[in-house]
């Protein structure tokens, strides 16, 4: 999970990483991005065609989906009057096919905006309804929910606050929906439909507690939806296999026959940059067996949100490592100031009942190591590090994310009682402070 890249975080990738965007303009595919970027700098991360919070109000090219429609077209009428001039400017008569395109588009909802826009409501739900002050999406039909339908998630308190919350973030959903169907109605009209790989996905759990910033299952489980013209065998299907959003540019790449580029990164010479994830084409075919391991990975949201996690899931264990556990662990702003949070911590304070799995000090204060057995325990509340029968598990899974952390170059393996000296033998060198 990469920190965020606006504003005073000005979280960067190193210039000399190459992108999924950058590798697909070098292989002459045309490339577009339309919505909430969040990542930089622009050299690595460029696009064709780009109309982002960069360059336009986040508002407009990542909820108002009746202009994100419009800018899909334009992407594609762009696209095919490429190839129109190049073939009226061949003096010979031969005509150029289209290059591939690959064309992102980031939604802006459902994410929370009360911190941000909060005359539009806390998802932002009042944005464009018609509604006095708020505009009006002409696309977009909003559904409306009432506290009491609202199905909620054994992680989230039940409290009529939370209901309300929810309820909101709902009508987001559903303008979601409304704007993925815009986009693959244009898809359809411009004769791309039967060509072209559909994937869809999240960038987190929803935000609230225990969600989004974190690594338990609710903070990281996300919707993957994959759609290949050449691959029917398996539409309609689900799959057990774990996958990441790791695997995105690896599927990318397969589907375009791009080769990732044997490269290193300045200062890190001796490690060779290559990709942890796989294509996710060869599951369009057949079920995986053998997919049975993901990793995550958290050191910040906010840039004052400093609280590194690793994580390894294998089958039904889940095993966490907390870095700085005797931190309290950190809230960003817009969860802060959430009727849902906010509702939390003055039942809280006031010691009334939270209707919560947990309490806001278990939140807080978390053990360095977690190991759960998500079958029996899918909400992740009984820690089995100390319970001796799962002490050959528990090594195994170290072992696991520890070999990951040193394949993937990650600084914090050694942590939190141990410092990296990359030219002493062994690497990690003690600290003896304690931990």
């Amino acid at each position: 999970m990469y920190g965020l890249h606006q504003g005073v975080h000005h979280f960067n990738s190193f210039d000399g990483v190459q992108s999924l965007p950058l590798l697909l303009s070098k292989a002459n595919v045309h490339t577009g991005m339309i919505g909430k970027k969040h990542v930089g700098p622009g050299s690595v991360y460029p696009f064709d065609f780009s109309y982002t919070e960069e360059n336009n109000s986040v508002l407009q090219v990542g909820r108002n989906i009746t202009r994100i429609k419009l800018l899909v077209r334009k992407f594609f009428q762009a696209h095919k009057e490429e190839v129109s001039k190049r073939n009226g400017n061949e003096g010979d008569g031969s005509k150029e096919e289209e290059r591939p395109f690959f064309l992102y588009v980031a939604f802006h909802d459902t994410h929370r905006c009360g911190h941000s826009q909060p005359q539009y409501g806390a998802f932002c739900e009042k944005f464009g309804n018609g509604e006095t002050g708020m505009g009006r999406i002409p696309d977009w039909t909003p559904e409306y929910y009432t506290p009491e339908q609202v199905k909620v998630p054994p992680f989230v308190p039940d409290t009529p606050a939370a209901r309300a919350d929810l309820a909101a973030q709902y009508t987001t959903v559903s303008r979601l929906d409304q704007g993925i169907g815009l986009v693959l109605r244009e898809l359809r009209d411009a004769g791309y439909e039967n060509d072209t790989l559909v994937i869809y996905s999240s960038d987190n759990g929803i935000p609230f507690p225990n969600g989004r910033t974190n690594l338990y299952h609710s903070g990281i489980a996300e919707p993957m939806l994959v759609s290949s013209p050449e691959q029917r065998q398996r539409w309609g299907d689900t799959s057990s296999a774990y996958v990441s959003l790791l695997d995105i540019t690896p599927t990318i790449l397969d589907w375009f026959s791009i080769p990732y580029p044997s490269y290193y990164l300045p200062g890190s010479a001796a490690t060779q940059v290559h990709l942890t994830g796989r294509s996710l084409l060869p599951a369009l075919v057949t079920e995986p067996s053998t997919w049975s391991t993901v990793f995550a990975s958290q050191s910040l949201h906010e840039v004052t949100m400093f609280y590194p996690m690793r994580s390894v899931q294998q089958g039904a264990f889940h095993l966490l490592h907390n870095h700085q556990y005797r931190m309290p662990f950190p809230i960003d702003q817009d969860l802060y100031v959430s009727p849902c949070f906010q509702d939390l911590l003055n039942r809280t304070r006031l010691h009334q009942p939270t209707h919560w799995f947990k309490s806001l000090q278990q939140y807080y204060y978390r053990e360095r190591w977690e190991l759960y057995d998500t079958r029996s325990d899918p909400l992740e509340t009984q820690n089995l590090v100390s319970d001796p029968s799962y002490s050959g598990m528990l090594d195994s899974l170290r072992q696991s994310l520890q070999k990951w952390q040193w394949e993937t170059g990650d600084p914090w393996v050694c942590g939190p009682d141990y410092v990296l000296e990359d030219k002493l033998e062994p690497r990690c060198r003690p600290l003896f402070n304690g931990l």
